[in-house]
Formats: C-alpha cells, sequence, structure tokens
C-alpha cells in the first residue's frame, strides 16, 4: 500500500482527532490510521473523561481553554456526542485560595460556595469550596467512535492491524504490517497512548524521556442522583465523579506506580492498589472508604514535564510524536492534535 500522506499510528481519541484535525486542513491528502485493536479500545476506553478547566502552568491553561472550546463547539454541532455538562466543586485548604484563582481558567469564574455538589462527601476541616463553571463528562470510547464514524468517507481506518516496523528515511516512512502489507507515507504521528514503548518505535521514542505509570480508579458503590455534581480535591490531586450512566461513582487519585508495561500491568486491583486507594480516599473522603466495590486499572504515559510532548523524532520531519497525556489525554486531546498537525502540516 503505497500513495499515503499521512499514517497515524493509535485510534484513540489523539489519534482520531489528529485524523480530524488533517482531513479539516488538508482534504485532498490520503489519511490512513492503525491501531492493532478496535476505534477506542485502548486507553481511551477506560478514560474517566473528566474536563476540569485548569493547568499549573500557562502552556497547560492555554490547552485547557482551546480544549474546552473544541469540545464546546463539538456538542453544539453533534449534540448527540456523550458530553454533558457537569457541576463541578474544588476543594483545597482555605489558604490556597491564592492557586485557585490562578490555576483554573478566567471563563471557570471560581466562586466561593458552602456546599458540594455530592451527597457522598462532606467539607473537610480547615478547606474552603469553589464552585467553579466549564466542566464536563464525556464517555470517551464512545465520542472516538462516534468521531470517527463521521470521518471514514475522508479517513481510512484499519482496525486490527498491528503495526510491527517503522522505517523513517529522508523520501518518506515505511511501516510494515501485521497482515503482511508494506505501507509507505510521507508523514507518520505516532499517537500509541501509553504504548510508548512498543518494539516497532520503541528506537524512535527512546529518548523522548516519556514513562507510564499505572492508573487505578474506585468505583464506588453509591447511586448518583441526575443533579450530582464532581468534586476536585486540589490538594490531593484527586476527584469524586459522578457516572450516571453507569449508576455508581468513580474515585481518580494519583496511582503512584511507575515504568509499566501496558500488555503486563495488573487488571485487576492488588492488595498494594486497595491499601494506596484506600488511604488516598480515606484522606478526602473518609466516609466512603467501606464503599469501594471494583475499579477500573489501566496506565499512562507521562512526558518529562508532567505536560503532553508533541514533538519530531528519528531526526526528522517526517515522523513526529504526539501524546504522553500525563493523566490528562482526553482533556488536552484537541490541543495534543492541533499542535501535531501544525507540524504535519507546516510545508
Amino acid at each position: 500500500m503505497s500513495g499515503v500522506h499521512v499514517a497515524i499510528v493509535g485510534a484513540g481519541i489523539v489519534g482520531c482527532l489528529i485524523a480530524r484535525e488533517v482531513a479539516a486542513r488538508r482534504p485532498e491528502a490520503s489519511i490512513v490510521v492503525l491501531d492493532r485493536n478496535q476505534v477506542g479500545c485502548g486507553a481511551s476506553l477506560r478514560s474517566a473523561g473528566t474536563h476540569i478547566p485548569r493547568g499549573t502552568t500557562q502552556r497547560f491553561r492555554r490547552m485547557t481553554e482551546y480544549s474546552q472550546e473544541y469540545y464546546a463547539t463539538l456538542k453544539r454541532n453533534l449534540p448527540q456526542l456523550p458530553i454533558r455538562a457537569l457541576p463541578m466543586t474544588v476543594v483545597a485548604d482555605a489558604r490556597h485560595e491564592r492557586t485557585i484563582l490562578e490555576r483554573y481558567l478566567p471563563a471557570s469564574t471560581p466562586v466561593r460556595t458552602d456546599t458540594l455538589p455530592c451527597p457522598l462527601t462532606t467539607l473537610p476541616d480547615r478547606c474552603a469550596a469553589w464552585r467553579v463553571g466549564g466542566g464536563h463528562h464525556a464517555d470517551v470510547h464512545g465520542v472516538t467512535r462516534a468521531l470517527a464514524a463521521r470521518l471514514r468517507p475522508h479517513v481510512t481506518f484499519r482496525e486490527g492491524v498491528e503495526v510491527t516496523a517503522v522505517d523513517p528515511a529522508h523520501t518518506g516512512v515505511t511501516l510494515r504490517l501485521s497482515t503482511g502489507e508494506t505501507l509507505t507515507a510521507d508523514r507518520l504521528v505516532l499517537a500509541p497512548g501509553p504504548w510508548t514503548g512498543h518494539p516497532a518505535w520503541s528506537a524512535l521514542t527512546g529518548d523522548l524521556g516519556i514513562r507510564v505509570k499505572k492508573i487505578v480508579a474506585l468505583h464506588l458503590d453509591a447511586p448518583t442522583r441526575p443533579d450530582d455534581g464532581a468534586v476536585v480535591f486540589q490538594d490531593h490531586d484527586a476527584f469524586l465523579l459522578p457516572l450516571h450512566d453507569h449508576g455508581h461513582w468513580l474515585y481518580s487519585y494519583v496511582c503512584s506506580q511507575w515504568d509499566v508495561d501496558p500488555d503486563t500491568v495488573d487488571r485487576g486491583l492488588t492488595p498494594r492498589d486497595v491499601a494506596e486507594a484506600t488511604a488516598n480516599l480515606y484522606a478526602c473522603a473518609p466516609r466512603l472508604t467501606q464503599r469501594p466495590g471494583s475499579a477500573r486499572v489501566f496506565c499512562d504515559a507521562y512526558g518529562p514535564q508532567g505536560e503532553p510532548l508533541i514533538a519530531g523524532v528519528a531526526d526528522t520531519a517526517r515522523v513526529v510524536f504526539a501524546g504522553a497525556g500525563s493523566g490528562f489525554g482526553y482533556r488536552l486531546a484537541p490541543a495534543i492534535a492541533h499542535e501535531a498537525a501544525d507540524r504535519l502540516c507546516q510545508d
């Protein structure tokens, strides 16, 4: 197979949005998206899908703002997408109000409040709460598949096809596929989610400083109400999220297990996971420590600065890495796609 302008490895939310961005800028381009699984069935399937309108750095806030506006426009144009506005309250030490005002987008207009949009927890001692706007929740798997369906008239998707080797050259990039085929593309985007160390491209990504961390999010067996909202525990980098479509709550926190392999990481809770998650949950919402009954376990790639990474690799402009969402892959996917398309379409 030859004559491809842009090949994208990875059919998650980032890969699909890159395909959408390139197709919009270059309608004449031949675009192929490859994934050894199905569209949206890697990290996107397990994503918490929570958009929190904040960022710790100027670049992070800029990317968050761009992505927030992107998703809002997407929802207006495609109201059937599984994206819904989410009431959201931030909880932090009362002395950290300046940090809240600095890190959250101006449009989110943080306002002090005495109530939480969640009946499962109360305001901890010495803490204050701020109501923020602009938050939303998405079924990332559903959004990804819906976008791919609309792209199919313009973009070729090769699902269940693994890339087994990547050979960049000055004249193009050759990909060897599990089907025995060879694909040659003018440009290649690596958007593999946590599979940054796959043997086919590990030689290209090894110097990028990416690390892969285990992700554990508890499922709390408590019913949700239609008007329940999320609670963000700012000082613990954790949040409680009502999963209305599933009828239970999710508790996301920062797992401390690094340098894991997405193909071999434990897919179920381990004793270490339970101990770490329970201790973290107790620090934020002690009344809920008896609630956990299940969890989603996976992993995510982190950039060396704790921010997404969009970079040329292999000493050639023909190969671009886009990802390492650092726990914010869905939230920042539109901005990642925009920056990746800038690199691809600059000449």
